[in-house]
């Protein structure tokens, strides 16, 4: 690019403004955190000393926290925050209107090398390089929650995005003591949300089928798979109902603005399939711990406790069943070169706690049997839906050539 990254502003201070404002601090970046009011700001400041001070105890902080605290300022001034800036990240709330406006007056002001990036999780990069007028230097950098700890970091390219710019952002990203993987294409939920939304929602329709009860699933994907949570329980967890409720209309309204968001339209219409499940407990008020009750029951609202799933459970499942679409949803983004197989295994390990990639465990089990899995959903399932389960021709060509995994010494990786 021509120049060195050494100024950086942070546009929000909350959940993951504040986080991500820190690592910058903490990689000796001089650091302008930004929001609409000083009481915000304040009390980001507080969490970051807080934060700063528990990685001190754990010697794991490289100086004293108050050298670290001294390359952050803050300011709720935006045009002046970022006059003088090499880099921005904005991490405001989930609105695309707010997240285009922003851009667009940052980018009169901000010097012309200066890259701009958002951390969102679930909307597309390419409407906010479009609210530029520089969209080759506009690039997506999901983070994971919470930033001063999660490695992974998602580096998502735009049909606008420059060679340079994203180059910038990978290598800084590395620089941060991150893991980045770099996603070719500007796509619904990126890749490890991706991915493992594919696992949840066949986990749904599993249960909505009768195939399976949710403490039979998870205790699969617990024992078997080895997941710190099953499907259900980060359901509950993350209070993904309500989420997925409140980002339908949003969804929708994008895909008529960039219907290129969603690429993939068999994936769409297995979601779709969910949503009845998901609005119904919805209306009941069933969203997981927030509420107190979900796919379980827990003490009180807003208190965790982990579900209690005995191990017999495991036996009445193939996890293979639960992972399979995931697998066959893999296998087009590898074909379609959004990203290799590595990068899908890297976000699950990082982003999901995976102790084993998604792609390794179907190097193991056998690639030929995960299309017999998929093949016999397909026929089974007598639903519109079902074309999600018709195997990818990237992972038929590899059974065809015999590359069946880890037993043949080759399947989406060479053993």
């Amino acid at each position: 690019m021509g120049f060195e990254i050494r100024n950086v502003c942070v546009i929000g201070a909350g959940l993951m403004g504040h986080g991500i404002a820190q690592v910058f601090a903490m990689n000796g970046y001089q650091v302008s955190l930004v929001d609409i009011s000083d009481d915000i700001l304040s009390k980001a400041l507080e969490k970051i000393k807080w934060s700063l001070g528990k990685l001190a105890e754990k010697g794991v902080l490289k100086e004293d926290v108050e050298s670290v605290m001294k390359r952050i300022r803050t300011t709720v001034n935006l045009l002046d925050a970022v006059r003088d800036v090499d880099f921005v990240i904005e991490a405001v709330p989930e609105k695309l209107d707010l997240k285009n406006k922003i851009f667009a007056e940052i980018d009169s002001v901000a010097p012309r090398h200066c890259i701009f990036c958002s951390n969102t999780s679930g909307l597309p990069i390419t409407l906010m390089a479009e609210a530029t007028k520089r969209p080759d230097k506009v690039i997506g950098m999901h983070w994971f929650n919470p930033p001063q700890l999660m490695r992974l970091v998602e580096v998502i390219k735009t049909k606008y995005s420059s060679d340079d710019a994203l180059r910038t952002v990978f290598e800084l990203s590395k620089k941060l003591g991150k893991t980045p993987i770099l996603v070719n294409r500007d796509i619904r939920g990126f890749i490890a949300n991706r991915v493992y939304g594919v696992i949840g929602n066949e986990a749904l329709l599993m249960y909505l089928r009768g195939e399976a009860e949710p403490i039979e699933i998870d205790a699969a994907c617990r024992y078997k798979l080895k997941l710190p949570l099953g499907p259900f329980e980060l359901s509950d967890f993350t209070g993904s109902v309500d989420i997925r409720v409140s980002a339908r209309t949003l969804m929708e309204e994008i895909l008529k603005r960039y219907p290129e968001w969603e690429p993939h339209k068999e994936l769409l219409e297995f979601e779709n399939a969910t949503f009845k499940l998901i609005k119904e407990r919805y209306d009941k008020g069933l969203l997981g711990v927030k509420t107190g009750q979900g796919f379980y029951k827990y003490p009180e609202p807003g208190k965790w406790v982990r579900p209690d799933i005995p191990e017999k459970y495991a036996e009445k499942t193939d996890p293979l069943e639960v992972v399979a679409p995931a697998i066959n949803v893999s296998a087009w983004l590898i074909k379609n070169r959004i990203v290799t197989a590595q990068d899908i295994d890297t976000a699950l390990k990082l982003g999901y706690n995976f102790p084993m990639g998604l792609l390794e465990y179907a190097d193991l089990i056998g690639l030929d049997n995960v299309v017999k899995v998929l093949e016999a959903k397909a026929e089974k399932v007598k639903e519109p839906y079902s074309a999600i389960y018709n195997p990818d021709e990237f992972l038929l060509t590899l059974v065809k050539e015999g590359k069946l995994g880890k037993k043949s010494g080759e399947g989406f990786y060479k053993y």
